[in-house]
């Protein structure tokens, strides 16, 4: 099983949505999966809304700092930022060897514009989060294939 976690500024949306989707799409048999923020924020009911649109309730979702999962869970196989800027002091570093990932995606919360043009867009950043983790979780299974079959190695 893969443990992964998604950070991103406040857990607010970006990585709640990246949680919500692994989880439903990976299943939990391959997969150990949380989402964070450097600090707590709280959920962005835009989000709420776009994600509920594809049949994903985030409305009973709590917000989490990467240091209490930290101490909760102790490791991950792989750590996801979603935000725009790398991760840097603000992140704490992990006990074990971690594969860091770097997913650019804008924060819904900076959005502009009346309550539809933001919606239009977080729908947008919510397609490509779900984009960005079909493929990885595509990528996981087809290297996993390859690792159980002998034919190649992580």
């Amino acid at each position: 099983m893969l443990r992964v976690l998604f950070v991103c500024e406040l857990n607010s949306a970006r990585s709640q949505m990246a949680e919500v989707f692994l989880k439903q799409l990976g299943g939990n048999k391959d997969f150990f999966v949380e989402s964070c923020g450097i600090e707590a924020g709280t959920l962005n009911p835009l989000v709420i809304e776009a994600m509920d649109e594809l049949g994903y309730d985030l409305s009973n979702n709590t917000t989490k700092t990467v240091f209490d999962l930290r101490q909760q869970v102790g490791y991950y196989d792989v750590v996801i930022s979603v935000y725009p800027q790398l991760l840097d002091s603000g992140c704490p570093i992990f006990p074990r060897r971690v594969r860091w990932l770097h997913w650019p995606f804008d924060a819904p919360s900076r959005v502009q514009g009346d309550q539809q043009t933001k919606l239009h867009t977080i729908r947008t950043i919510r397609d490509q989060i779900k984009g960005r983790v079909e493929n990885f979780i595509n990528d996981y299974r087809q290297t996993r294939q390859t690792v159980l079959k002998g034919t190649g190695f992580i």
